[in-house]
């Protein structure tokens, strides 16, 4: 039988391995509009969750999630976060732009220590300021070099990072906080559907693939946070942080390895610095993270000896 930690990481590799490979199936949907794509997402992401929350009994946690004006508000703003974030991630793969979807998540942690920095008020050490000054200068290399901002890769990561800013506020889970988001933005997608239909026709039923695809969209969303949300409980931030890379890697090879997008010396100068960054990150965790072990059980010695 597997240890909890080690059901956690198994956990944790396989909803990253969806999450670095959903790039392959949302391109086989590129002769969908993304707006179209993402209204079924949306749809789908709450019929596989609420199925999921009645069979736990854990529906009135949806409402309850949302009883007061300030989770309401909090609950409003994460669903536009993770609206533009999906929005913006299904049309850059369907437009040959799933290199600038991986840098955006290997540029995320680091965005998220910024935050950390600047809402919370979180102290930095020397290493984590070095990382955060690495993935400044690989963004500038890459407007430069490139002649513009990679701004598909900011807005995914600065979108990403709010959003783990509010939910870090909310006192819920992810699987009832993500079906509250999704609820909220459920009539939005049923009227860019209705228009759709009204305006250009929908494909939804023209032909059974394009159907099965749409409808899977619901699984694909919710299975890895499900996952996800399973191994939070069993492993140390410092471990879920370092598989989270593995997220980002699969997007950067299937943009390069599987799509053939173009990945010039510029793109390689910024991405050895992002990884480099990434590295005096994770080096900096792992030291937080033993710090943090040792001092509790010095803390446990020193109980036991009292």
């Amino acid at each position: 039988m597997m240890s909890g930690a080690a059901r956690g990481v198994a956990a944790m590799v396989a909803a990253c391995t969806i999450w670095g490979l959903s790039p392959m199936y949302y391109k086989m949907l590129s002769h969908v509009p993304a707006m179209e794509v993402l209204s079924h997402r949306m749809i789908w992401s709450l019929a596989f969750f609420g199925v999921v929350l009645a069979a736990q009994g854990r529906l009135r946690e949806v409402t309850r999630s949302m009883n007061t004006s300030r989770s309401f508000g909090l609950v409003a703003v994460a669903s536009l976060m993770i609206a533009a974030n999906w929005a913006l991630f299904i049309w850059s793969v369907q437009t040959g732009r799933t290199t600038q979807t991986s840098l955006g998540y290997y540029i995320y942690p680091l965005v998220a220590v910024v935050i950390g920095r600047l809402v919370f008020g979180e102290r930095l050490g020397a290493v984590q300021w070095t990382a955060v000054c690495l993935a400044t200068v690989a963004v500038m290399v890459l407007t430069l070099g490139l002649g513009t901002a990679p701004w598909i890769a900011l807005i995914l990561a600065l979108t990403f990072g709010l959003y783990g800013m509010i939910k870090k506020q909310l006192d819920v889970g992810p699987v009832v906080s993500v079906t509250a988001e999704v609820l909220l933005l459920v009539p939005v997608a049923g009227f860019i559907l209705l228009q759709t239909y009204h305006n250009t026709g929908t494909v939804f039923g023209e032909d059974m693939r394009t159907m099965a695809l749409l409808i899977f969209a619901g699984p694909i969303t919710a299975v890895p946070l499900i996952l996800f949300s399973f191994a939070a409980r069993r492993l140390a931030m410092t471990t879920i942080g370092l598989l989270q890379y593995i997220n980002p890697t699969l997007q950067f090879a299937c943009a390069v390895f599987v799509f053939s997008e173009p990945f010039g010396q510029w793109h390689l100068v910024a991405f050895v610095l992002i990884w480099t960054a990434l590295a005096f990150y994770s080096v900096s965790a792992l030291r937080q993270d033993s710090a943090r072990r040792r001092a509790v059980r010095a803390a446990a010695a020193s109980g036991t000896v009292l």
